[in-house]
């Protein structure tokens, strides 16, 4: 608690959010319908999208205009007139959820500082794909944390945070749509507390040692890949961390291959990693050090996501085993 600081209501902060994706719309929905002061909506501009390529809008976006908010699409954060036009906002607190790195100029702003919310335990996986890599690692938990903004991302001190647990066969897709709404009721909590000056505020290195932290960086293509040396269970959590998006990548018949969702087959016969075995009608599987991974869900290069006996229906594998 910080002693000395004027307690308020939740109703009485004027707040600044900026956010871009679904994810973010999730935050800002729970603090309008709790009766926030929303006096201006930062969030991405306006893109050409789809094979159409039209003008596109950010879910954020979408939302605000809808609820009749204020908003500010800056090209570049540090523009002076999209400085002074957040100046003249006169906001106490500004909130971050899924946006893009903030200046200085910006973060430090508000009286009462910026907080951001992030889909981690941190200081654990601090990056920019939290979600991605605690699958990824075969976490059995994770959990979100709103923090003050400083300087070194990710880095601030840990106001509230909400655990939750990992199932064994859930997708990072499945576990950010439920920390949407986890991460929403948290951070509602937590300006409530903040306006209080009922939060007692954790730097993040009374948590643990440097040597002890999981980092989140952003996920490019040869992050992506498959590694069929690997466990199965290793392999497993690879594919679900990285679905549905952007993927998990392999061959099949010199294609590119996508895999969405897959099961594990323990086994004592060795087979060389990497080998394809299916019956050319329910089953499509890849050897791995320990046994078999089936493959549920995929998408082969030039045609659609599908089942896998809908997808073994229509195609004739050329390099597959029985």
């Amino acid at each position: 608690m910080n002693a000395g600081k004027e307690r308020k209501t939740l109703q009485d902060l004027r707040i600044v959010f900026m956010g871009t994706p679904e994810f973010a719309v999730g935050s800002l929905s729970a603090l309008v319908e709790a009766g926030c002061q929303i006096v201006g909506v930062i969030t991405a501009p306006d893109k050409l999208a789809g094979r159409g390529m039209k003008l596109t809008e950010s879910a954020v976006k979408k939302y605000a205009v809808e609820k009749g908010l204020h908003v500010l699409q800056p090209e570049k954060l540090k523009n002076p007139d999209f400085i002074a036009a957040l100046k003249a906002l006169k906001a106490d607190l500004q909130i971050v959820v899924a946006f893009r790195m903030l200046p200085e100029i910006v973060w430090e702003m508000p009286k009462m500082g910026t907080i951001n919310l992030h889909g981690s335990l941190l200081p654990q996986y601090r990056g920019a794909a939290p979600i991605h890599w605690a699958v990824m690692n075969g976490e059995k938990e994770t959990g979100v944390t709103t923090f003050k903004l400083k300087h070194a991302i990710d880095t601030g001190d840990i106001l509230l945070q909400k655990s939750f647990q990992i199932g064994p066969d859930e997708t990072t897709g499945e576990v950010h749509d439920r920390m949407k709404d986890i991460g929403a009721n948290v951070l509602v909590e937590t300006v409530k507390a903040f306006a209080e000056n009922a939060l007692i505020e954790t730097q993040q290195s009374a948590l643990s040692s440097e040597g002890s932290l999981k980092h989140a960086p952003k996920l490019f293509t040869e992050n992506c890949v498959v590694n069929w040396n690997q466990s199965i269970d290793q392999i497993h959590n690879f594919i679900r961390g990285l679905s549905p998006f952007p993927g998990a990548l392999s061959k099949l018949d010199d294609k590119i291959l996508k895999i969405y969702r897959s099961k594990k087959e323990h086994s004592v016969k060795k087979e060389t990693p990497g080998t394809v075995f299916s019956d050319g009608k329910t089953y499509l599987k890849i050897a791995a050090e320990d046994g078999f991974i089936h493959l549920l869900d995929l998408q082969l290069e030039g045609k659609k996501r599908m089942l896998t006996e809908d997808f073994l229906r229509g195609y004739r594998l050329a390099n597959a085993q029985s």
